[in-house]
């Protein structure tokens, strides 16, 4: 009896793992064929169409990724905690993700405008807005406040500097500039949430 209940029991795990394993698999392939479309797509363009059609829209997603949860991550930091911070942390930058891969895929399809399929501008608005917003939500995976904050600076400093590159390197922006702008806007926001944070 308890040999038969087993098996009964058995059979509907096994197809779950099964199903399981070929989800996984899907995704993965989709996930494949999606980032080669997009670097066939890139190497397909000129320079000004790899950069309407790409880094503009990658960009705007990795400085508001950066930016926008600073405040929400050093918030929840100084009043709560490293957990609370990097829960905090995945949930705005999964939030802001999908926000802006939807606003910048509805907001121009690329007919009028010449910037190319706006699923694609629309997913790489997405995925770099949660790069940005994830990667300094990381050191909170460190349960010790005052060391995680630490090491967070540092990441938000390299997001800094990534950003002013990438602008001086496709816009042609001067690196000091660069580094003025997107540095001011990043204290203002880490600012405001620490203030809120002690608050």
């Amino acid at each position: 009896m308890r040999r038969a209940m087993l098996t009964t029991i058995g059979v509907p795990l096994l197809v779950a793992a099964t199903s399981a394993e070929a989800m996984r698999s899907d995704l993965s392939m989709a996930v494949s064929r999606t980032a080669t479309g997009i670097i066939e797509r890139w190497r397909g363009q000129g320079e000004r169409g790899q950069i309407l059609r790409f880094v503009q829209p990658s960009l705007i997603g990795l400085i508001d990724g950066t930016i926008s949860t600073l405040a929400p991550i050093f918030a929840a930091a100084f009043l709560v905690g490293s957990h609370a911070a990097l829960l905090v942390g995945l949930a705005a930058s999964l939030g802001a993700a999908i926000s802006m891969g939807l606003s910048e895929a509805l907001s121009d399809d690329g007919e009028l405008s010449g910037r190319g399929n706006s699923v694609v501008r629309g997913t790489l608005t997405g995925i770099a807005t949660f790069v940005g917003g994830t990667f300094h939500a990381l050191p909170f995976l460190i349960s010790d406040t005052q060391t995680a904050l630490k090491l967070a600076y540092v990441v938000v400093g390299i997001e800094l500097i990534t950003i002013a590159w990438v602008r001086r390197r496709f816009l042609q922006v001067p690196l000091h500039r660069s580094l003025v702008q997107v540095t001011m806007g990043g204290c203002v926001v880490a600012g405001l949430g620490a203030l809120i944070g002690h608050a």
